[in-house]
């Protein structure tokens, strides 16, 4: 009679199976993996390009250079399941809902910020405030001057509107942005009795605060001019404040910071409505 064959339990023959074909086909990086890292290079790359060739006034950029790690971290653990499965599961629960939720947030800050974009307001306003940015040894900033480009636009078709120039003198600017943005709307043709100064201020909230002394904010209609991302959070500080008939005028801003811009004014408009500003 012939031996009866052994065979090998189930179990067993699988994990012969996968042993096998660990050895014949190689490892694929997960598709969420490589947009991570994807995700990663462009912001260490965007990064890079603001601080070499584009200039700045802050520092805020390097947030490029962190979201470029934090991408990094996240497209390694992807790639590599093993160490994903140390993770407690709760914990990734979390973390994927609190995500979500984030992103959730960003866009429907970013759809508010979007949406005041090409904002104009309609003619006869009493005063047009222009909030200050950097004044540099050479003139205005491009976003300043883009400002001021286009408060001379709206100030020459409605010569009755009284303008006040605010923003004060920071550690690396040679004059104050009141002062230089004075000279630079009388050198194109503004009258200067037309022209009043808040010299004081070094940010947002305090531009208007400071502004809301040389007019009436409960009665007055004000126009409020600055760079097209910046408007939705300005004038949300300024109506906040008691601004009762405001509108406001989107200047244009560089193409290339747009990026930078719009992520700093989401954080912005966090901060603003967390100390109830907005």
């Amino acid at each position: 009679m012939r031996k009866r064959e052994r065979l090998i339990p189930a179990e067993k023959s699988k994990k012969v199976i996968q042993l096998d074909r660990r050895g014949q086909i190689k490892k694929k990086r997960s598709v969420g993996a490589v947009i991570w890292g994807i995700m990663g290079i462009l912001c260490f790359l965007y990064c890079l390009c603001i601080g070499l060739f584009m200039g700045f006034g802050t520092y805020f950029f390097l947030i490029w250079g962190v979201l470029a790690v934090f991408c990094g971290i996240i497209s390694l653990f992807l790639a590599h399941r093993n160490w994903m499965a140390k993770i407690p599961k709760w914990l990734r629960v979390i973390s994927i809902i609190l995500f979500v939720m984030g992103l959730l947030l960003f866009g429907t800050v970013e759809t508010m910020i979007l949406g005041s974009f090409g904002a104009w307001p309609a003619p006869g306003a009493d005063y047009c405030i222009i909030l200050g940015a950097q004044w540099k040894t050479s003139g205005p900033s491009y976003v300043l001057q883009k400002r001021l480009d286009a408060a001379l636009v709206y100030l020459r078709e409605n010569p009755e509107t009284v303008v006040i120039v605010s923003g004060g003198q920071g550690s690396n600017e040679p004059i104050s942005e009141a002062e230089g943005m004075k000279t630079y709307l009388v050198n194109a043709g503004i009258a200067e009795e037309r022209i009043l100064m808040e010299d004081t201020s070094t940010n947002t909230n305090a531009n208007l605060v400071n502004s809301s002394a040389l007019l009436d904010k409960g009665h007055d209609r004000v126009v409020l001019v600055t760079n097209d991302f910046h408007v939705f959070r300005a004038c949300g500080i300024a109506k906040k404040q008691g601004y009762a008939h405001l509108e406001g005028l989107a200047a244009d801003s560089y193409p290339a910071m747009l990026p930078n811009n719009l992520l700093r004014e989401f954080m912005g408009v966090i901060k603003d409505i967390a100390v109830g500003n907005m």
